[in-house]
């Protein structure tokens, strides 16, 4: 049986350790920086570090792996299409990949990064680890792919399990519910969802995981079919009603970047 543990990065990162406590070995994913992690494995020195999953070639979710890999000897495994120093094993759509006795499969997810990637686990308790593709109540901004690239992603990853958990790279919920409120001032669940996050927020507590039902009903960048969300990109950026899905969604990222 596995856990996972969030381990503060920088301002807003989390870098995700799962470990496994049959065999006292860990994992992380996308650890930006290798303090965090060299913390806990000299907090826990029987436990031993054998894999590194990257989602993308960002340094805050890079920069870490050199000297993990010094330390440890993991395995690194990153998309196969990003740049990225030391990477073991390149990895491509579709591929599956063992790590901790659990399958992940690899999902192209391009629109944040070029060539950036998920890993899902499908069972009795799905899992992503989304990056910077999927947040809760958001998505990544637009930095080398296209509107439509990101909305195939977001409907791509829209399409797993609702009980999907969603371990994400940032800890922007609240600013994403902000704007979520003012995309859809008459959600009711987004408003519970907002509320909720601040509690936890003020408490120093991770708001994440969330769940892929969850971002359905609150997150506008997975709801740019809803007609309410259409209406308020009429009325808000002046989109044509007759518009395609691509440019909503185009519409709404815009919208979010000077938010």
């Amino acid at each position: 049986m596995f856990d996972i543990l969030p381990l503060p990065a920088f301002n807003d990162n989390y870098i995700w350790l799962i470990k496994d406590a049959a065999t006292r070995q860990a994992v992380v994913v996308d650890p930006g920086d290798a303090a965090p992690v060299l913390a806990w494995l000299d907090a826990n020195p029987d436990w031993r570090l054998t894999d590194i999953l990257i989602t993308h070639h960002h340094n805050d979710h890079t920069g870490g792996i050199a000297a993990l890999k010094q330390r440890s000897g993991a395995r690194v495994s990153a998309p196969a299409d990003e740049r990225i120093a030391a990477v073991d094993l390149p990895l491509t759509d579709g591929q599956r990949l063992e790590v901790l006795g659990i399958a992940f499969e690899v999902l192209r997810v391009p629109g944040h990064t070029a060539g950036h990637i998920a890993f899902y686990v499908a069972g009795e308790r799905p899992l992503l680890f989304s990056g910077d593709t999927l947040f809760s109540a958001g998505c990544g901004r637009l930095f080398e792919g296209t509107p439509s690239q990101m909305l195939a992603s977001l409907q791509r990853l829209a399409s797993l399990p609702d009980a999907t958990e969603i371990y994400c790279g940032h800890e922007y919920t609240l600013s994403n519910l902000r704007f979520a409120q003012a995309v859809e001032p008459e959600n009711a669940t987004v408003q519970q969802a907002l509320a909720e996050t601040q509690r936890l927020r003020e408490a120093q507590r991770p708001t994440l995981p969330s769940t892929l039902g969850r971002e359905r009903r609150i997150n506008p960048f997975l709801r740019t079919a809803e007609n309410g969300v259409r209406q308020r990109l009429q009325e808000e950026r002046g989109v044509a009603a007759e518009a395609s899905e691509d440019t909503y969604f185009a519409a709404l990222r815009g919208w979010k970047d000077t938010f």
